[in-house]
């Protein structure tokens, strides 16, 4: 029926639209995940020269934020470098520390914001008793995953006991629209910490 309506140069016209639109779209898709991808790369090469997060090096030219920990999720196979500071700009190059939060050891939470759809997606397979990891300054701090919840942003806390780490990334995972107001957030309470 549309083939009747649409004169045969009219239908070439509408399939190469729509495949450019496709390509257009997928390629922005891609150019998010190979962004996240470069920049972790990069980040990985600036966190081994600064001795595992002991200084602040700068992962490229014009960068305002360091590479300051290394978190690992041993059962899904998943490292990532977490950066200084959780602005939305530092949080398109990996997964951040949020300033208002403590570092392991610090006696208070420690919290850690990723995006859902680049280094953060590995939350969506995050159990009960999986493990967590966070190198910093040449110590590594373990974690066992107690507990994982859908919160709304607009929440006045996290209910989590100190020394805690928690994850948080925006949930669904594969919702379409940017912005919901869901976070999922995944709670690990520490372990032992070892040195070097």
């Amino acid at each position: 029926m549309i083939r009747a309506m649409i004169p045969r140069h009219g239908r070439r016209f509408v399939i190469v639209t729509l495949l450019l639109v496709a390509a257009w779209q997928g390629g922005d898709a891609a150019r998010i995940a190979l962004k996240a991808w470069l920049a972790q790369a990069l980040l990985a090469n600036a966190w081994a020269r600064s001795g595992g997060g002991a200084q602040a090096i700068r992962p490229w030219p014009g960068a305002d934020t360091w590479p300051a920990a290394r978190l690992g999720l041993p059962r899904q196979g998943a490292t990532a470098i977490v950066l200084a500071g959780a602005s939305a700009r530092n949080l398109a190059f990996g997964p951040a520390h949020v300033d208002a939060s403590a570092w392991p050891g610090e006696g208070r939470v420690s919290i850690i914001a990723g995006h859902r759809d680049t280094h953060f997606s590995v939350l969506e397979h995050v159990a009960r008793g999986d493990p967590v990891t966070l190198e910093r300054r040449g110590r590594t701090h373990r974690y066992e995953v107690v507990d994982t919840a859908v919160v709304h942003r607009d929440a006045a806390a996290i209910a989590a006991a100190a020394d805690e780490l928690v994850l948080v990334t925006c949930w669904p995972f594969r919702a379409l629209a940017p912005g919901t107001p869901w976070r999922y957030v995944v709670r690990a309470a520490p372990r032992l910490s070892t040195g070097g």
